[in-house]
């Protein structure tokens, strides 16, 4: 599709997000003609912004993205964006905010069609979509709806954020955005597993032994200390990130590759999400906290933690699904921060066969590295040059140098899809709530763990976090990360 009319309302059009990943990815979408002459967005923020200061602030983030632009195209593009001063909580600025969207629509065609995207702090999301509908906001055409995480800080909260959101839009006008489901080789997941009959015959309880997600990140809390102590790795990382990419490595074969189908796919591993209870808390899921070093402060330490803080900066876990092609595998999961790299990246570990080789013969795993580099590679057993014993190979699939250079970014690949009106990698809502129903039950037993006086392990930094073997099924590998 392209050339999609649109008039987009950003609400956060002054924020850190807008500006290093909502304004390049308009922007090559722009010049891949997914949009182009008739569109419109409309920045809103507090901020007594105009719209050529806006306008300003748009060509700065595309300069900071790319080193080399059209000027001309930019100057272009640019133009087609508009800023209005707006106060979420006061009506008669939607009234006004009205009032531009549809002098835009008719200045630039755009039918009718609107997206709204809420890039500013979660707590304004229920108002923002209770003053759309009620000072009625949306368009004559189609109307969309894009919302960050985090979605709820609960399944409590969820919900009710849930149904004000509902109140004003149906559930397949609702997009909300998981920058993970962007990445290339999180995409690659589904077409790895049902495009190639080798792994479409092996991914199952019979061959797999267990699943193995790593999510590490090199760098602290730093200065989001009063965002995280509220929030820790499991809401942050856990509930979104890493289940999503559980899910797709779970999940049944859809009957198509429509986003209705795979939904519905998900839907169906979802509800059999072995919710833990406190004793499987306490024997499955690890969580801790990193310590200080010469040069960097302990989580305790950080500005805007308190000294007494419970709130983990690693977890590592265990789960498992009652149905589906890998049900009662178990699935092996760990995040945190100060570890000893960035690294994404899945295992999955297939079951050791007794054979001619016995011993000398080692696991095979298949290996999906999500960051920083996209590759896919298969370890196996091969025979050495001189004399029988075995060496593992790797057959690697990975991208050369130009093709990694073409790869969009996940914003880019999401935005997109929205214009063009599929959910594919967007959270639905029975999805999400099974995630909540999983991080709620371990954070009950954690605050029941707090109140018995126990704490967060402590890890040194630059490792790979605590000792975690004791959630895996078979401690003398551990993980095959290490």
């Amino acid at each position: 599709m392209n050339n999609i009319p649109t008039v987009m309302i950003l609400f956060g059009g002054s924020g850190d997000l807008a500006h290093r990943k909502i304004y390049p990815a308009l922007f090559n979408l722009y010049r891949r003609n997914v949009i182009h002459d008739n569109f419109a967005v409309i920045g809103t923020a507090r901020r007594p912004w105009s719209h050529e200061y806006l306008r300003e602030q748009v060509a700065q983030a595309v300069h900071e993205s790319w080193e080399e632009v059209d000027e001309a195209q930019l100057t272009e593009f640019a133009s087609h964006f508009y800023y209005q001063s707006h106060d979420v909580t006061n009506v008669e600025h939607y009234v006004t905010l009205k009032q531009l969207a549809q002098e835009l629509d008719e200045r630039y065609e755009c039918g009718g069609n609107r997206i709204f995207y809420m890039a500013m702090a979660p707590s304004f999301f229920g108002t923002i979509a209770e003053h759309i509908a009620d000072q009625h906001l949306t368009g004559t055409g189609f109307n969309r709806l894009v919302v960050e995480k985090p979605f709820g800080t609960d399944l409590a909260s969820a919900e009710v954020l849930n149904q004000q959101i509902r109140n004003s839009f149906a559930e397949d006008q609702v997009f909300r955005i998981d920058h993970y489901l962007g990445k290339e080789m999180v995409q690659n997941i589904l077409p790895l597993r049902f495009g190639n009959s080798l792994f479409k015959r092996i991914w199952n309880a019979d061959a797999v032994k267990n699943v193995q997600v790593t999510l590490a990140e090199r760098l602290g809390v730093e200065a989001r200390g009063d965002y995280y102590n509220n929030s820790g790795a499991l809401r942050d990382m856990v509930q979104n990130h890493i289940m999503q990419i559980i899910t797709l490595l779970a999940m049944p074969e859809p009957k198509d590759l429509s986003d209705k189908a795979i939904h519905a796919a998900k839907e169906d591993l979802l509800a059999s999400l072995v919710i833990p209870d406190e004793k499987a808390v306490s024997e499955n899921i690890i969580r801790g906290q990193y310590l200080g070093t010469e040069t960097t402060f302990e989580y305790v330490k950080e500005p805007n933690v308190a000294e007494d803080s419970k709130t983990e900066t690693y977890v590592a876990g265990r789960l498992e699904f009652s149905k589906g092609p890998l049900a009662g595998v178990p699935v092996y999961f760990r995040t945190g921060k100060e570890m000893r790299e960035k690294k994404t990246r899945v295992d999955v570990v297939f079951k050791d066969e007794a054979g001619l080789y016995g011993d000398k013969a080692k696991t095979n795993v298949l290996t999906i590295e999500i960051d920083p580099v996209n590759q896919v590679y298969f370890r196996l057993n091969g025979k050495i040059v001189a004399g029988g014993d075995l060496r593992l190979e790797r057959f690697r699939y990975r991208y050369s140098e130009d093709e990694q250079a073409e790869v969009p970014d996940g914003y880019e690949r999401l935005i997109h899809d929205v214009f063009v009106n599929d959910s594919t990698n967007f959270t639905k809502w029975e999805e999400l709530k099974q995630y909540w129903r999983f991080v709620d039950a371990v954070e009950a037993a954690w605050q029941k763990q707090n109140a018995a006086g126990e704490k967060p392990v402590k890890y040194r930094p630059y490792g790979m976090g605590p000792d975690t073997s004791k959630i895996l099924a078979d401690p003398e590998d551990g993980w095959i990360y290490k």
